[in-house]
């Protein structure tokens, strides 16, 4: 699940993490009350979508010229312009694709006299079974730019779990971003913070672009300050975090895809035209790949799970369906502590209450396979039955072929 900059802002101050003053705003007014709120004379606001990239972005219904998702302004009623232009206009960027996302809500922030920008972020590293915290200099730029370009410049230093944050961590993190004096032990408390704050919350990323360094003040003292992040977490830890899980934006999600978590689904969809209901994530993935091995395309990913009953299958049928796109469906089942006459009964039903007007190729093995396949051959729909994974995805693309 993600959230909203200024909703992982309060949950890091929460933790101790420095970031600057700021206040989220739903209207044109709130914006200029948060505003007022802040000593200014200089503020950001920000538009709040689940997408990065927003600076550089543009508003599909301004002009061409117009500035971007994140705007400084010099005074509360130029906050109140740039509010008046952002609100309810389409931002698009680099990550939202074409269609762009809407901006609903804006974060507006006490500006930052900045000195220099770093990047932190903290990852859950599959390989090692560990979190890695990657740190580097060049902060505010894409950072896959300069692992493509000047890969030099970004330091992994990982984390057991087991063991926890050791104060050589931070020295290490410190040392990656040339930090020295007070702001080298500034960045190593902020570390550990950090990782307390990505443990404590089961965070499968933190990333912080820029983390910057301000201008000294008048007594000559510097600050880190969190100036822009992203946090996502961890679905299946949600249960632990009900005050956490309340931050959900189902408007930032596909309505496919939230529709899909009420039945617990695992649905993500793609660009393909091949529908996939598969039960397991690995099988899906296999699903998926084979599809493209015989020259078409997935239009999903979607796991049932272990104990699909006929409702969720139903359910996602109905969720496939959902994409014009789709023009075929390829079900691949694997009944071990699931029966696949089971399957079978929730497949006949959910192709007849949807009326089903694709193909529809149907692979099933495992427990009572014999009998699945007798109920989906007497069911008196089009259903094509296939014997491994690879004759129904051949059967599936040849029987969309033909459809076409």
């Amino acid at each position: 699940m993600n959230i909203h900059e200024y909703q992982a802002k309060e949950l890091l101050a929460k933790h101790g993490v420095a970031v600057p003053s700021g206040h989220a705003a739903m209207s044109v007014e709130e914006a200029v009350a948060a505003a007022k709120k802040l000593p200014g004379p200089l503020y950001v606001v920000k538009a709040q979508i689940h997408a990065g990239g927003r600076g550089k972005g543009k508003f599909k219904e301004l002009d061409a010229n117009a500035k971007g998702g994140v705007r400084l302004a010099e005074s509360v009623d130029a906050v109140e312009e740039a509010a008046k232009e952002m609100l309810g206009n389409t931002l698009v960027t680099v990550q939202t694709g074409d269609e762009g996302k809407q901006v609903n809500r804006l974060y507006v922030t006490d500006g930052v006299d900045i000195a220099q920008e770093y990047y932190l972020a903290l990852l859950v590293d599959r390989a090692s079974g560990q979190v890695a915290m990657v740190a580097s200099t060049e902060g505010g730029m894409d950072i896959e730019d300069v692992a493509h370009e000047t890969p030099e410049r970004i330091t992994t230093i990982t984390v057991d779990p087991a063991q926890g944050f050791m104060p050589h961590h931070g020295r290490a993190v410190a040392f990656a971003l040339k930090l020295s004096g007070d702001l080298n032990k500034q960045c190593q408390k902020l570390a550990k913070k950090l990782y307390d704050a990505f443990i404590e919350m089961d965070c499968e990323m933190l990333e912080i672009n820029p983390l910057v360094e301000t201008k000294p003040d008048g007594d000559g003292n510097a600050e880190l300050l969190v100036l822009d992040t992203k946090m996502s977490f961890d679905g299946n830890a949600l249960y632990r975090h009900p005050d956490i899980e309340k931050m959900r934006d189902e408007t930032e999600e596909d309505p496919a895809e939230v529709e899909a978590s009420e039945y617990d689904l695992a649905y993500i969809k793609l660009d393909g035209n091949i529908g996939c209901m598969v039960n397991g994530a690995g099988l899906a993935m296999a699903t998926m790949d084979i599809i493209k091995l015989n020259g078409a395309f997935p239009a999903n990913f979607l796991d049932v799970g272990g104990g699909a009953t006929k409702e969720k299958v139903t359910a996602a049928f109905k969720i496939i369906l959902k994409d014009d796109a789709v023009e075929g469906i390829l079900v691949n089942i694997f009944g071990g502590i699931m029966k696949c006459d089971i399957i079978a009964d929730g497949i006949v039903a959910a192709a007849k209450e949807v009326n089903l007007s694709v193909p529809l190729v149907v692979r099933l093995e495992g427990t009572n396979v014999e009998k699945g396949k007798e109920i989906l051959e007497n069911s008196g729909l089009p259903i094509v039955s296939a014997d491994d994974l690879g004759d129904a995805a051949k059967k599936i693309v040849a029987e969309v072929k033909e459809a076409a």
